[in-house]
């Protein structure tokens, strides 16, 4: 029981990750009915700029935040960052070719995606990148027989904090109520006098930004990232999204810590020689019996 429930909170703690990407992707096409394919490399980006924060200032951001402050700090500058990434992403690359269709899109996003993973590998390199004992210190608690890290409980409390934010966002305030009114009827919602253009920067904005921050956490967790993780992860949270209900934030939630704590089942249990096709298996499987997801709507056929 107690090896189960370790790696139920390891699966939830990689599950965080998964939803915190998943919630971009969701937000994106909920309101564009696009894929943003290049959000996992931007997912990736904000692992290095946090990175770099981290390790080439870490002396400075130490003295000043302390080690926790500091993991905090560099979440919020990737924030940032890869926010104002993402905007810049929807102007030059999306923006222009709304008008012709779904697919120039696609194709123009896949384009940004592999421009911004190797742009990483030109300024950053190739070979991966590791973080210091001094950097990210390695706490084992015990509680109650169950071992678990201090950096576990951080990043669930901060993944948790973040995703109830978005949540209240989108469900109790004015804005999120426009979010949702162009999620539903874009021409609609412009006519009721909601300004489409700033709902789109804002998903292209915040989508990112929680994203970068994930990035971050990965990067400490792991204590090693790679300008090629944008791939794996993104792919990931995209099935994640399929999961939970494409375009609804809570099904993304849910599908993004569900499948986390599947993949760690199944990598305990099976193999974990087996893992990523677990998960794609899933995949599979709920485009097969579940095509709208847990918590998507069933659409019905228009004739």
């Amino acid at each position: 029981m107690k090896i189960l429930l370790e790696q139920l909170l390891n699966g939830l703690t990689i599950g965080s990750f998964y939803a915190l990407i998943a919630l971009g992707y969701s937000m994106v096409y909920g309101v564009m009915k696009l894929i943003n394919f290049a959000h996992g490399d931007l997912f990736a980006l904000g692992s290095y700029l946090g990175y770099t924060l981290l390790v080439f200032g870490s002396t400075y951001v130490t003295i000043t935040f302390g080690i926790w402050g500091g993991m905090i700090a560099a979440m919020l500058i990737a924030a940032i960052g890869i926010g104002i990434a993402g905007t810049l992403i929807e102007r030059i690359a999306y923006r222009p070719i709304y008008s012709v269709g779904r697919l120039p899109a696609v194709v123009s996003a896949l384009g940004a995606s592999i421009v911004i993973q190797n742009g990483i590998m030109v300024v950053w390199g190739p070979r991966p990148q590791a973080y210091s004992s001094q950097v990210v210190p390695s706490v084992m608690l015990n509680i109650g027989g169950i071992k678990i890290t201090l950096m576990q409980i951080v990043v669930l409390i901060i993944s948790f904090i973040l995703m109830g934010i978005l949540f209240y966002i989108v469900q109790k305030t004015t804005f999120g109520a426009a979010i949702r009114a162009c999620a539903l009827d874009r021409d609609t919602a412009a006519l009721m006098g909601i300004n489409i253009e700033t709902i789109i920067f804002f998903i292209f904005a915040l989508g990112p930004a929680l994203g970068g921050m994930a990035g971050v956490m990965v990067g400490m967790y792991y204590r090693k990232i790679s300008f090629i993780m944008g791939w794996n992860y993104g792919l990931k949270a995209f099935t994640a999204t399929i999961l939970g209900g494409i375009g609804n934030i809570p099904g993304a939630m849910i599908g993004g810590l569900l499948l986390g704590v599947l993949e760690m089942l199944g990598s305990v249990y099976i193999s974990t020689a087996y893992k990523d096709v677990f998960v794609f298996l899933i995949l599979i499987l709920v485009l097969i019996f579940r095509p709208t997801g847990l918590l998507g709507e069933k659409i019905a056929e228009k004739v």
